[in-house]
């Protein structure tokens, strides 16, 4: 009898053989795609050296552009990183509150922003600093950036830890009442750091969504940051866009892996300091907790 495992039977002889010709058909497609669009890129001088060459001979192109660029999304995945965290958070909670005078309008809240696309924030965040403050026109962009960044994410935050702490065994509350806990200290001191290692992988994928999103900034907003390069990078080196973009999209494939590296190692290191329920929201909870409605309780309790 062949062997099984937990989610599916192990494959049999034909089994292996067609999943075999599926990778071969696979691979040979994705060649010939890849090829093809190579062929038209080379018939449009797209592969041509002197397209391709600024990024490896003139330094000034890294130092004038795209390191600033990279710096700008930088700060502002990083403001929003530390305003939206804490904030999502406490709404989180809020929503797990006993008092419907502090569930309800919470709710409301995380459900108002969840349902909003974070591009439209973006631009009415930036209508708003044009009317209602005196904000530089310099500094508006990152501003409008950040406040919808904060706003969106924060509510998906929200959703997620409300999620993890759900994970929970419902025994570690009552054990938390049996010694005499307050609902605030059961949170704080039991249900919270239990949760941490259940939440991270939802978090961490939420986090690269923020490091993403920035990009509507520069497309939009005129956020000077890594995408927004794209335009004054090809007007000073000869039209070459597609290699620009290719350059772009490296530079944020790194960031992010950066990111989930550190993120998977801050998880290994909190799953050896402390014992965990072994429940995990991975990045599918996020993905439902970014719908608008979508139920926060992964675990059906």
């Amino acid at each position: 009898m062949s062997a099984t495992s937990v989610l599916y039977d192990a494959p049999g002889k034909r089994a292996k053989r067609r999943n075999v010709i599926y990778t071969v058909v696979f691979l040979v497609v994705f060649a010939l795609a890849a090829w093809w669009i190579l062929s038209v890129m080379a018939d449009k001088n797209q592969l041509a050296a002197e397209k391709w060459s600024p990024f490896v001979k003139d330094s000034k192109v890294w130092t004038t552009y795209l390191l600033p660029g990279l710096g700008e999304t930088i700060k502002a995945a990083a403001l929003a990183i530390v305003i939206a965290l804490p904030l999502g958070a406490l709404l989180g909670i809020g929503r797990l509150s006993d008092h419907a005078w502090v569930r309800v309008p919470v709710g409301a809240v995380v459900e108002f922003f969840r349902s909003i696309p974070v591009l439209m924030m973006m631009i009415f965040a930036g209508a708003l600093y044009v009317q209602f403050s005196n904000v530089s026109s310099d500094l508006r962009p990152l501003y409008a950036v950040v406040t919808g960044l904060v706003l969106y994410n924060s509510s998906v935050i929200a959703e997620v830890v409300r999620a993890g702490i759900l994970t929970l065994p419902r025994g570690q509350t009552d054990a938390a009442k049996a010694i005499g806990m307050r609902k605030g200290q059961t949170m704080g001191y039991v249900l919270l750091p239990q949760a941490v290692t259940a939440m991270l992988p939802a978090l961490v994928s939420q986090l690269v969504v923020i490091v993403k999103d920035t990009a509507l900034g520069g497309a939009i907003l005129g956020f000077a940051d890594l995408l927004s390069q794209k335009d004054t990078i090809p007007a000073n080196y000869g039209a070459n866009t597609i290699a620009t973009l290719v350059v772009i999209a490296l530079l944020y494939i790194v960031l992010n892996f950066a990111l989930t590296t550190f993120a998977g190692w801050l998880e290994k290191r909190l799953r050896g300091a402390k014992r965990s329920t072994g429940a995990v929201l991975g990045a599918d909870d996020a993905d439902q907790a970014n719908a608008p409605g979508a139920p926060a309780n992964a675990s059906g309790a």
